[in-house]
């Protein structure tokens, strides 16, 4: 292996800092530890590093993300052994289920310590195998520009996903004077971006032939930055678009081939157009349980074709007759790039359009108390839709879905495949700092905040004017719909009766803090949200509101419940 001579002897640590300012990486997110103390002393002493100093392992991961998924850039995190790593595997296996590119650094015990149950020791490489892209240990400090050179390629190419890099204590401190050659060289990765021409063809041929074509946008469509391209794709061929969850935005909420977010709390016009399809064509989703209820009933008369960068997700779930492995936007440009094919459709597009409006998401006004729909809505007009918007997990996390009038790719950042509580404060961080003439609105509940709420120390600390909503129901809302629903209203450990003053505590750290309780005047309390400051906004709402409509669990998309027809 080619050697790099050194003008002067180097730290591990010092390479590794100096490798990601070579990569373009300048913000990290972490919390310092013992086995991190050389790399946390070379960070002092490195002008061109940013460190953001978060209060939880895992709000550091979590900070890391919300940069990431906010700007298509990797995130990267740093934290000590044993405990501060296993803190951070909550934030790993988040970004592993979403495909968030991130490099994670953990601290590990001197080498001679490793397998020898030193203090703060756990093994890392053997934890996070099943929940990582690819993971290191670092045994040779020469190896360490040619390890984050890797890692990061591997991280933010093909299907991205956090890699993780241990470093032990020594290999830190140690010094070279040259360092082995960071040149990528990985012939057996070689992840497939351009789409095989024949099998795009083979879209257009069946499109041709369809009487109910239909569009799935899925994440992939939003890490590809290929909102511009799906959207002239339906329009040329007028054919409606369902969203999931992770892809809101990139096609607006207002568009008239939009038909909303679809699956079990999607919109009743995403689900009868998903039950009705004869030809579905998916670009970037894989097909979770969330979007398909029961697979066995999913698109059962529809030819299915499934673009996706990931061919292990090709066939996984739903059987495919039209496999595409490569970028979406790739797929997409190809496809627009293609003789445009004559196909006519007029009445299924006139019909699912149709059940829009026929039955949109909903809910009654009550003068007596406020209706979280409405608080989301309000803020989707006062922020003209086009704030980046944040959530936690549960029942609030489906409401901003619902009603927030999404314009942008990258612009809903949430937590999808893991459903991980306790994202929405930390996430919402990484992506104001990512995006600071950007405004960041969180919504969260009062299970998730309760998880994640120390990060809040960071918002004054670093200037960051962010919007904290709190929807607080007094209770695990989603969990308790649940237990309501399906468990004869035995709700089993789901309501707060003990919950702190949430207001002092936004007194505490020193963030204006507002609390709503009346429908009435709650379009002009909510006015507060325009003023440039951090502020914590507690909206109070009923302990019995449910999300609507449902597919439960199990069953087909269009078993719905509590779908509204307009008379």
């Amino acid at each position: 292996m080619d050697k790099v001579q050194l003008e002067q002897a180097k730290t591990g640590s010092d390479l590794l800092l100096d490798t990601l300012v070579d990569l373009g990486i300048t913000t990290i997110f972490g919390y310092p530890g013992g086995a991190v103390l050389p790399l946390y002393d070379a960070i002092y002493q490195h002008d061109d590093i940013n460190h953001i100093l978060a209060r939880h392992e895992q709000g550091a991961l979590h900070e890391a993300e919300g940069f990431a998924k906010s700007t298509g850039k990797i995130g990267v995190s740093v934290v000590t052994s044993g405990p501060g790593a296993t803190n951070a595997i909550t934030g790993i296996a988040d970004g592993m289920s979403d495909s968030v590119p991130m490099l994670v650094f953990t601290g590990q015990v001197a080498t001679p310590g490793i397998g020898k149950d030193a203090f703060q020791e756990a093994d890392l490489v053997g934890v996070t195998m099943p929940i990582t892209k690819y993971n290191y240990q670092v045994r040779d400090a020469a190896d360490i520009p040619r390890i984050v050179t890797e890692a990061f390629h591997i991280a933010t190419t093909g299907r991205p996903g956090p890699v993780v890099i241990d470093l032990p204590k020594d290999i830190s401190e140690t010094k070279v004077t040259s360092y082995n050659d960071p040149t990528v060289s990985l012939p057996s990765y070689q992840p497939t971006v351009s789409p095989n021409v024949l099998q795009v063809k083979k879209i257009l041929k069946q499109l041709k032939k369809a009487k109910k074509p239909l569009i799935i946008a899925g994440g992939g469509v939003n890490y590809a930055g290929a909102s511009k391209e799906l959207i002239a794709f339906a329009e040329r061929y007028n054919v409606p678009v369902v969203s999931t969850l992770l892809s809101l935005g990139v096609i607006p909420t207002e568009h008239p081939l939009s038909l909303g977010m679809g699956g079990m709390h999607g919109s009743y016009a995403s689900n009868m157009a998903m039950t009705h399809s004869d030809f579905m064509i998916n670009f970037g989703s894989r097909f979770a349980d969330r979007l398909t209820g029961n697979p066995k009933t999913f698109a059962k008369d529809a030819v299915v074709a499934h673009v996706d960068i990931d061919p292990a997700e090709i066939g996984k779930v739903v059987q495919t007759e039209i496999p595409v492995v490569g970028d979406a936007k790739e797929a997409l440009k190809l496809l627009l790039a293609e003789e445009t094919v004559r196909t006519r459709h007029d009445n299924w597009t006139q019909e699912v359009l149709g059940n829009k409006s026929k039955a949109p998401f909903s809910y009654r006004f009550d003068e007596n108390i406020i209706k979280p729909q409405q608080a989301i809505e309000i803020i989707g007009k006062l922020t003209k839709g086009a704030a980046i918007v944040v959530t936690d997990v549960g029942q609030h996390q489906m409401w901003a879905a619902q009603f927030y009038p999404y314009k942008n790719e990258r612009q809903l950042i949430t937590s999808g495949g893991l459903g991980t509580m306790g994202f929405g404060i930390p996430a919402a961080i990484g992506a104001k700092l990512a995006n600071p003439d950007k405004e960041v609105i969180l919504f969260v509940g009062d299970g998730g905040f309760q998880m994640t709420n120390q990060e809040l120390a960071i918002l004054n600390g670093y200037g960051l004017p962010i919007k904290v909503v709190l929807i607080n129901n007094h209770s695990l809302g989603m969990v308790r719909q649940w237990q309501e629903s399906f468990y004869d209203e035995r709700r089993s450990q789901s309501i707060f009766d003990d919950e702190p003053n949430f207001q002092l505590l936004a007194e505490a750290y020193g963030i204006a803090h507002y609390q709503f309780s009346d429908p009435n005047s709650l379009e002009k309390d909510l006015e507060v949200i325009t003023e440039k400051k951090p502020m914590l906004i507690e909206v109070n709402i009923s302990n019995r509101e449910h999300v609507y409509p449902m597919v439960p669990s199990g069953k087909s998309n269009a078993e719905m419940l509590g779908v509204t027809f307009n008379a």
